[in-house]
């Protein structure tokens, strides 16, 4: 127990200080650094246009308001920004493993995975969870929801548990890259596209494919469960309120199991041989 927090640590002092010298490394370009930020949060802008316009057509989708899509899409885009934010990098794993230079990290006395996770910090990712957070905060101005003492703390759970579940998430992708190396392609539909699934009701897909986000990949428990749950809304599957409450706990396995792959995953790793 000991040894693991002591582990837990080090590995989250080595992210700070990697983390900070790719900050400072960024900052000292402070135009280029407002310049990529506010192009990565135009460029995610342009998803939620793009569900505006459809609204300028249509009065509801999937039987949701604007505002209530709002909601659900500022929810899912700051916990994916968050978590695209500290582990963003992995997907960079496939390559390191093809071209050996997983290896120079391998040789350190720091954790692999901090490494990896911290390589490269890109502080433009703030663009987009300065996005999300806008839209959530007109969902939230605009509903007339009925606030009580759950559904206030529901909110900073709901974004901080589906940031760790997406973190999760990036990091059983970058596991499998040990095996695939070159499956970042496969890694993004589960996280950027899981962010594009989470940015809509769930009234709109398939009953299979909303049983799959909740009982297999649990991206369900990132917004759609404890944002339906504040918004007073059944869920499609006729589950009860209780699993809204879920996310944590959804969360911390998530991240359990995660924290099993990548031990799996780096064992398995041969080096390339030369």
């Amino acid at each position: 127990m000991a040894e693991g927090v002591s582990a837990l640590s080090n590995g989250l002092r080595a992210y700070g200080l990697i983390a900070a010298m790719w900050m400072r490394s960024t900052m000292t370009y402070r135009a280029s650094f407002v310049m990529t930020a506010f192009g990565n949060f135009a460029a995610t802008a342009f998803d939620f246009v793009a569900i505006l316009l459809m609204f300028s057509h249509v009065d509801a989708l999937g039987g949701y308001s604007l505002p209530e899509i709002a909601f659900l899409y500022g929810a899912a885009g700051t916990s994916f920004g968050l978590a695209d934010l500290v582990m963003g990098s992995m997907d960079r794993l496939g390559r390191r493993v093809r071209d050996g230079t997983l290896d120079t990290l391998l040789v350190r006395p720091v954790p692999v995975l901090a490494q990896v996770a911290a390589d490269r910090f890109a502080l433009r990712r703030l663009g987009r969870i300065t996005q999300g957070l806008l839209v959530l905060g007109y969902g939230l101005l605009v509903l007339d929801i009925d606030w009580t003492p759950l559904r206030v703390l529901m909110l900073p759970l709901m974004v901080l548990s589906g940031a760790a579940i997406f973190s999760a998430v990036f990091v059983v992708g970058a596991a499998f890259q040990f095996v695939a190396q070159d499956a970042s392609e496969v890694q993004n539909s589960f996280t950027y596209g899981g962010n594009t699934l989470l940015q809509y009701p769930p009234t709109i897909f398939a009953k299979d494919l909303v049983r799959g986000v909740t009982y297999v990949v649990p991206l369900a428990f990132v917004n759609w469960l404890p944002a339906l749950y504040v918004l007073g809304r059944p869920y499609p599957l006729d589950l009860p309120q209780w699993p809204a409450f879920l996310s944590p706990a959804v969360a911390a396995v998530c991240c359990g199991l995660a924290g099993l792959a990548w031990r799996v995953g780096l064992r398995s790793y041969r080096s390339t041989g030369s």
